[in-house]
């Protein structure tokens, strides 16, 4: 930026033209798969049963220890908006299919190596990108013939698949309980005629303290709240619950108001009209034969003693959604107004109780056997919050594969056989394709062995030694389920192993992976906006 005059001596600024970085052709692809492959290469370690662990620590110092693909995308600090699609393909695969985040970042990175050495060759980004495409789709259709239909009803390999999930995480030790827990939940609230589960109807929570095995399935809502008042009952059995959403509180004017009060008769008279409100909400709660009032709003010592008197235990300041699963479970109406109050709108529970935990004094009610079981909670313990964050990734993932078992219940064998297997079907159908796009397919093929590869190296083992003796021994014998024996096990048919996963999220993360791959080949041109000068 400059100042000069003009010729009648009047002001004006020069201003600098917009400086703009530009990237073009191969280079600029080049750039591109260096960014995401860069972003691939962190999560490479994380894959597997013996993967490690990453920490990080949040910019106001919090830790989180994990090895879920999506958390760490997620909690990196990117600015490369290439390396910002990786993240957000992490994220694809957590929200369709809850599960396979970091194989899915590890495929993308394996894929856009083939194509870095491809574009060596001189074969257009474009062509490169066909060619996968189609590769992608030979190897969706070979997992499709190579997949076994499990029985929904039989909960054994429900089970398997959701022990399959939790091996790679901290709380393995636990997978055979944990793995019971994702089971029942998602068979408790699974619409098995329709063939769905809803997500929102399975709550998790947590309380620090205990240990991980004393984690627990309550049919059922847990409250992270208390009884209002300390000689209230602390367990009510068979109660009928009025689910409120308007205060105990007299009635506010909407506009501005002032009441001014000159007398000690006009004081007890305002303070009489007021106990009258009380008086009234409290009692067309107990004529509506309520013996638990669950109200979303909180209420004063005078409210809180009128229910006392009256023997209304009570619990306040319950979230919106808590309100909604409870009505859920309960089979009760949520109640806006106290006089359209009524028997039939009550919600039914076998057992409420208040539990305290540990010395601190910490109290969460337990809302059990509910008249409609639709709604469930995992109640999860353990010995720091950052263990008990992980458990809830960890569970969650669980539940999601079991869910997607529900939708569609065709599995494929995991430890990289599923892989190693379509490598070997692409490898041979790129012998009948006689254009450039056979190195294409070839690249893919070579991409999918990275899965197993990583998976050896994680373990300890020799990767391309263990790859080429499972590989070999998949051609020969035609066993599918074939895969690396990372566990050390004896065996390395995964079949045996019981080591499972759904055929639905295997194709997602090819897809997925490739989808991205593609789109970042077709960018070859990279333009960066300057500051001015």
């Amino acid at each position: 930026m400059a100042l000069t005059f003009d010729e009648y001596g009047r002001p004006f600024l020069i201003l600098k033209e917009e400086s703009k970085e530009r990237v073009r052709g191969v280079e600029a692809q080049k750039d591109n798969i260096q960014a995401a492959r860069t972003l691939a290469n962190v999560l490479k370690t994380s894959l597997g049963p013996r993967g490690m662990d990453k920490m990080m620590v949040s910019p106001d110092g919090e830790v989180t220890v994990t090895n879920d693909g999506a958390t760490i995308m997620d909690s990196m600090d990117v600015a490369n908006p290439i390396a910002k699609l990786i993240v957000d393909l992490s994220k694809s695969q957590d929200d369709e299919i809850g599960d396979g985040t970091t194989g899915v970042v590890v495929l993308a990175g394996a894929l856009l190596e083939q194509a870095e050495i491809l574009l060596d060759k001189g074969i257009h980004g474009t062509r490169i990108a066909e060619g996968f495409e189609k590769a992608c789709e030979i190897a969706c259709e070979h997992l499709k013939s190579i997949s076994d239909t499990i029985e929904v009803g039989a909960k054994d390999a429900l089970r398997q698949t959701a022990r399959s999930t939790l091996n790679s995480k901290i709380i393995n030790k636990y997978r055979d309980h944990m793995a019971d827990i994702c089971v029942d939940a998602v068979m408790a609230v699974a619409d098995l005629e329709r063939k769905d589960v809803n997500l929102d109807l399975i709550k998790i929570e947590s309380k620090t303290g205990g240990r991980l095995e004393e984690t627990q399935l309550v049919h059922g809502i847990v409250l992270d709240k208390e009884i209002s008042h300390p000689q209230m009952p602390k367990e009510i059995k068979d109660a009928k619950i009025a689910i409120l959403t308007c205060p105990f509180e007299p009635p506010k004017p909407k506009t501005k108001h002032k009441v001014d009060i000159e007398t000690v008769e006009q004081y007890k008279e305002l303070h009489k009209i007021e106990q009258e409100y009380f008086t009234k909400q409290v009692q067309l709660c107990k004529d509506s034969g309520a013996t638990l009032i669950i109200c979303q709003w909180g209420f004063d010592d005078e409210a809180n003693y009128l229910l006392l008197k009256n023997d209304l235990p009570a619990v306040r300041w319950v979230g919106g959604v808590e309100i909604e699963l409870l009505a859920i479970a309960t089979g009760g109406r949520i109640v806006p107004r106290f006089e359209e109050l009524s028997k039939e709108k009550l919600g039914t529970a076998g057992s409420v109780r208040e539990v305290s935990f540990g010395t601190t004094k910490d109290r969460m009610m337990f809302i059990e056997n509910c008249s409609n079981s639709k709604a469930v909670t995992v109640f999860i313990r353990g010995g720091n919050k950052m263990i008990i964050e992980e458990a809830k990734r960890s569970i969650h993932d669980a539940i999601c594969m079991v869910r997607n078992l529900v939708r569609d219940n065709r599995i494929v064998y995991g430890g990289g056989s599923a892989e190693i297997s379509c490598s070997i079907a692409v490898e041979d159908a790129a012998d009948e394709i006689s254009s450039e796009e056979q190195y294409a397919i070839r690249a893919f093929a070579a991409a999918l062995d990275a899965v197993p590869i990583t998976l050896a190296e994680n373990s300890g083992l020799n990767g391309v030694v263990t790859l080429s003796g499972v590989k070999a021994e998949q051609q020969k014998s035609k066993v599918h389920s074939l895969g690396i024996d990372c566990m050390e096990r004896g065996t390395c048919n995964m079949k045996d192993q019981l080591v499972y996963e759904t055929l639905h999220g295997k194709t997602q993360q090819l897809r997925l992976a490739t989808q991205v791959v593609k789109m970042i080949l077709k960018i070859d041109d990279v333009i960066t906006q300057g500051m001015q000068g």
